[in-house]
């Protein structure tokens, strides 16, 4: 695939990025992407590698590596490389329902499981899809395709984030008859209000859903199943129920002091933050405002990353990111090796831009919240932080966590953000269809399978697997899919990979 010396003649080349004190005046998108005579070039360093990890999607050591949908990446690189787009879209679409989103927020697994990587630098698989997905809508390629025969079978979708779009998209497709319920006022989930606009703008999502709406899926808002709309309503009305709901409960933080004004969830500050901008451009002011204060930040993850970024584009005065876990390696550790996911330490785009800000990184490593400290009127002023250290325990082997004494110290704050995970599904949805759940509160079914304990009903997701990546959630729907067609037909010729 490719060209068979590319990889030996062409450097690795990747999008440039605004600079981050530049980017940080707008919630816009940063990344100025390659011409496509540079892309092509990058597409011939695919070097014919024989085991295309790349597209595995195993996983080793608890880890995922390679894509989980299973990307034919070494065929559409070699079809960008020989100028092929069209079918290098087809092939990209044929296991990827949405890659104008994968090419934006995936960690790009792919890329880190490239033989390539081995002993150099992988190939930018992720600005290749990116550039077939932009260059099919571009040039007409990703119109609406609506199935020719229709089964007269009905499914109902409740929730609209990158798994319910995945079983909505693959059962249309097949030419039975979808519902999508969403709970918020705009479709896309977790990609249109727990992404920030500068990873994904919400045109793409609505430039997406127009063409999903015109091959026949029908979308309906501000439908909470399970409040708004009874359980039993959709049970009766459609042939098969998808709940796809997502990982919905945050994890919460019960130090002394939790009750003070100015404590705020992650997700819930970030789709204050969203819909404000989408509304009114932030002219309602009904987003969580943190210009001149100080802010914290719990948890070291992609969340907390882009509350960081968001509050510095709001003018915070200073951004504090408090992680439990220790610093990892800058490069891979002997007991990392290729192609097991790489744990490096990763500065993402929210860090760079604190460090061009403030001058310094905004992580404090081993550390963890004790107490939250109010003011006179009951607003957070201060939070007090302890450093941790981790010690093995003789018994069990296992590493836990314990406070270092004396290292308690006071950090300014007048907001605060929760970034901590999630814990699993929410319980009125769950008790409205009355479906057993497993030890994590995770929507239980047979190992391998998406059929729930309650007849007609079936799960995709987070909810599901419990919190995990968007390209994770779309393997699930197009699993999902085909079971539910499966259970439709009685037979299926859905392809899922």
């Amino acid at each position: 695939m490719g060209k068979p010396t590319g990889f030996m003649e062409y450097e690795r080349r990747v999008s440039k990025d605004v600079s981050p004190k530049q980017r940080i005046k707008n919630f816009n998108e940063f990344h100025e992407h390659l011409s496509m005579e540079e892309q092509r070039l990058q597409g011939a360093r695919c070097m014919d590698c024989g085991v295309p990890f790349c597209q595995s999607g195993m996983t080793l050591c608890g880890m995922t590596s390679g894509c989980p949908l299973h990307n034919l990446v070494p065929e559409w690189n070699d079809l960008v490389f020989t100028g092929n787009w069209e079918q290098a879209y087809n092939r990209l679409h044929k296991t990827n329902n949405f890659p104008e989103f994968t090419s934006r927020v995936c960690p790009a697994l792919c890329e880190a499981a490239c033989t390539c990587g081995l002993n150099g630098d992988p190939v930018s698989t992720k600005e290749n899809e990116y550039a077939i997905i932009e260059n099919a809508y571009e040039k007409g390629y990703a119109v609406a395709n609506p199935p020719k025969v229709r089964t007269g079978k009905t499914v109902a979708v409740v929730g609209s984030g990158p798994s319910g779009l995945a079983v909505a998209d693959q059962l249309n497709k097949r030419g039975h008859l979808v519902t999508v319920f969403e709970r918020s006022d705009r479709i896309g989930g977790l990609l249109m209000y727990g992404i920030p606009n500068m990873k994904l703008e919400k045109h793409i999502i609505d430039r997406k859903i127009k063409v999903m709406e015109e091959e026949g899926v029908t979308f309906v808002t501000n439908s909470d199943i399970g409040k708004d709309v009874k359980a039993d309503k959709l049970l009766k009305e459609f042939d098969r129920v998808v709940l796809c709901c997502g990982s919905s409960n945050p994890r919460d933080i019960n130090a002394p002091g939790r009750d003070a004004g100015g404590i705020y969830f992650a997700v819930d500050f970030l789709t204050r933050n969203t819909k404000s901008l989408l509304d009114s451009d932030f002219k309602d002011k009904l987003y969580v405002d943190t210009k001149g204060k100080d802010v914290v930040i719990i948890g070291g993850g992609d969340t907390g990353n882009d509350c960081v970024g968001t509050a510095i584009r709001h003018g915070a005065k200073s951004v504090t990111q408090i992680e439990m876990m220790p610093k990892a390696p800058d490069q891979r550790a002997e007991n990392n090796p290729w192609p097991q996911w790489p744990k490096v330490c990763k500065t993402d785009y929210g860090q760079q831009e604190a460090i061009a800000v403030y001058g310094h990184d905004p992580r404090i490593y081993e550390s963890t919240v004790k107490e939250f400290i109010k003011d006179k009127n009951g607003n957070l002023k201060a939070v007090k932080i302890v450093s941790l250290t981790w010690e093995k325990d003789p018994q069990t082997g296992r590493m836990n966590m314990k406070e270092v004494a004396g290292s308690e110290k006071l950090l300014d704050a007048q907001v605060v953000l929760i970034a901590a995970g999630f814990l699993g599904s929410q319980k009125y949805v769950t008790d409205a269809f009355k479906v057993a759940l497993d030890g994590r509160t995770n929507v239980k079914t047979e190992a391998g399978r998406f059929a729930t304990s309650t007849e007609k009903v079936f799960t995709a997701g987070d909810m599901h697997i419990g919190q995990s990546l968007v390209v994770k959630a779309i393997r699930q729907g197009r699993e999902c899919a085909r079971e539910v067609d499966e259970s439709l037909m009685g037979y299926t010729n859905m392809y899922i990979q």
